[in-house]
């Protein structure tokens, strides 16, 4: 059994206001040939298909012509992740099964699976403990509680599914212990606590986990794929991708399980470079970023005029630019109230133009600030 493993596309999802949309397009250009390279019989996609609950046309457009050129060639089984909407997702899924492709949204489903040759494959969406806990009657409300409880109903059918001899799959979306995430999930912890023990998936034959978008393996059959393209900066080391898994008769043990990482394109690599303007605009070991999209951090002592139109001459795609000079401290660790008490507004305001600028205001510029606080001060007044 052949399958392939891939999750949270985000599809319509932005980078710091730059579109991705061409870029998730090739992604599944990529992923369309590796299912027909490889003859893969089911793809998995394990939650966060879209960015948000009321995707846009476009992302709605790409992911309709995605599922029926998968379709062409292989099953799909899809969950729902913590940004997809159950609803909106959901909506014809019944009508889809009898296509070839399964969209699992609806947890009271989540014991019912899709039989792909000779693969059980029970499709767990994200549980939102809130809307669980009730139907469910669980004693507490977490993440550990309702995916505890989801596996319970799986392993209630699966019992018979062994008996046919079938290999055991399940989908998830979650937070296991012990994962590490970027700076690009969204938080889905309850009461401070998000985590699920990787033991909750004990004696399956593959866990497929979506959610965290680095690729990880939490135990050799628990993993998550990772996200196809870098959506945050944090994740510039990542080797983004799909886990092709084959399972194959085992042991007592359980199936025997043979994986190999498929690496997707890569349309413009991300990086975080910091140091002195004049340093980043002349040194030849920062050419290498040149067609990278950056996030800079500035060390000077103070803050350089037009520091990003300037840089943007050598990195024509830096998107954020932060600052942080070498050895700050002093008055600089103080808190903001702390910076500005006893101290006229007309002071502050002069202190944010030597921020911004390259020297103190202006005798002119603070005249100017003056006759600006006093028009304020007038119209408050008459209102």
């Amino acid at each position: 059994m052949r399958l392939l493993h891939t999750s949270d596309w985000h599809l319509g999802r932005s980078f710091h206001r730059e579109g991705l949309l061409a870029a998730q397009a090739a992604f599944v250009d990529h992923l369309v040939e590796t299912v027909r390279a490889e003859r893969v019989e089911c793809v998995l996609v394990s939650g966060d298909v879209y960015d948000r609950a009321l995707p846009a046309v476009d992302a709605v457009r790409l992911c309709d012509e995605t599922l029926v050129r998968l379709r062409e060639l292989a099953r799909v089984v899809l969950i729902a992740g913590n940004h997809d909407s159950v609803q909106r997702l959901g909506f014809g899924s019944a009508l889809m099964d009898d296509s070839g492709v399964h969209i699992r949204t609806d947890p009271a489903r989540v014991g019912e699976p899709v039989v792909v040759g000779d693969a059980a494959i029970y499709g767990i969406p994200y549980l939102e403990p809130e809307l669980v806990r009730h139907p469910w009657s669980l004693d507490e409300r977490s993440h550990a509680a309702a995916l505890t409880e989801g596996m319970r109903r799986v392993r209630a059918d699966l019992d018979a599914r062994r008996r046919q001899g079938l290999h055991s799959v399940v989908m998830a979306h979650a937070f296991v212990t012990g994962g590490e995430p970027s700076e690009s999930e969204r938080d889905i912890s309850v009461g401070g606590a998000a985590n699920v023990p990787a033991g909750v998936f004990d004696g399956v034959d593959y866990a497929a986990l979506g959610h965290l978008h680095g690729r990880q393996r939490m135990t050799d059959r628990v993993r998550y794929s990772g996200s196809p393209l870098a959506y945050s900066f944090s994740e510039e080391r990542h080797v983004k991708g799909s886990w092709l898994i084959e399972l194959e008769q085992g042991g007592a043990g359980g199936a025997a399980l043979r994986s190999e990482f498929v690496e997707a394109p890569v349309p413009r690599r991300v990086a975080r470079v910091r140091g002195r303007i004049d340093d980043l605009l002349t040194d030849p070991r920062y050419e290498t970023y040149r067609d990278h999209w950056l996030q800079i951090t500035l060390t000077d002592p103070r803050r350089p005029s037009s520091a990003m139109e300037r840089l943007r001459r050598r990195f024509p795609h830096a998107l954020v630019l932060g600052f942080e000079p070498e050895g700050g401290s002093g008055e600089d660790a103080r808190t903001w109230s702390e910076r500005v008490r006893e101290r006229s507004e007309l002071d502050i305001a002069g202190d944010f133009v030597a921020e911004m600028g390259e020297a103190a205001a202006s005798e002119a510029e603070r005249e100017l600030l003056h006759e600006a606080f006093e028009s304020c001060r007038q119209r408050d007044a008459l209102l």
